[in-house]
């Protein structure tokens, strides 16, 4: 199988490239978060699954750049780099912010008869579930003690003042996309949703991660991990397992 030219690509980095590969999963990070944050996903699934990371505008190598502070526009630009990477079966998986982003590349997608076999929504609750959230409102240093209480950025960053200030813009416009998001309705879609939340998740309920069920007329499944917003840093295995077992199934 080709790989399509992706010299400099500034949205789409793979870590891993696994030419022989069946399917590809695409990775979207949370609010703040950057393409790096998947690379035990992509060294865990390689060569098996060629593995994409999608890094947003505004963070590390493209911190020069404006950040894109909507869901709707972001999601139409990383549809169109995506489009180059559809000649493997897709499977989409977004933690937090980038589980409604994946959501709405779906969406995009289908619009053009590329159906993922699956989306992965970790972290999040449903598109059509609504909280009036203002954290991007919040000062610098309010912002912080967000990203303190759901530990969701390392330790050594978050005492590291310098790196923090540098990243707040992307950060707040991460959190300007994921808390001014609305969905539409009407469109649901044919690819299966997986969902995975943590159970002491304070921004996720039971209620909220089951109302994915609504958005996919295709199979739907929910697992319940222990740990908060971030129970990803420990169970991560669990949910690569989860969506190697998804691959493999399309592959036999």
């Amino acid at each position: 199988m080709s790989t399509p030219h992706v010299d400099e690509n500034l949205w789409v980095r793979q870590f891993h490239p696994a030419p022989a590969a069946a399917t590809r999963l695409v990775c979207f990070p949370h609010a703040g978060g950057s393409a790096p944050y998947f690379l035990p996903v992509s060294k865990a699934l390689s060569p098996g699954v060629d593995v994409l990371a999608i890094q947003y505008p505004g963070r590390q190598d493209r911190r020069q750049e404006k950040c894109v502070d909507n869901i709707a526009d972001l999601a139409d630009a990383v549809t169109a780099e995506l489009l180059p990477w559809t000649d493997r079966p897709l499977v989409l998986f977004g933690h937090s912010m980038g589980a409604t982003l994946a959501f709405e590349v779906a969406l995009r997608l289908e619009r053009k008869d590329i159906v993922p076999l699956a989306l992965f929504a970790s972290g999040r609750r449903a598109p059509s579930r609504y909280r009036d959230e203002r954290v991007h409102q919040r000062s610098d240093d309010e912002i912080i003690q967000e990203l303190k209480a759901l530990s969701g950025t390392s330790s050594e960053v978050l005492g590291n003042e310098e790196i923090l200030r540098m990243a707040m813009p992307a950060i707040r416009g991460d959190y300007t996309a994921a808390e001014t998001y609305r969905h539409t309705g009407g469109a649901r879609l044919s690819a299966p949703i997986h969902v995975h939340y943590g159970t002491e998740d304070p921004r996720v309920s039971r209620e909220e991660a089951e109302a994915w069920a609504e958005h996919t007329s295709g199979r739907f499944d929910i697992q319940s991990h222990p740990g908060g917003h971030f129970y990803l840093n420990d169970e991560g295995p669990r949910v690569i397992e989860a969506i190697a077992r998804v691959c493999s199934a399309a592959t036999t």
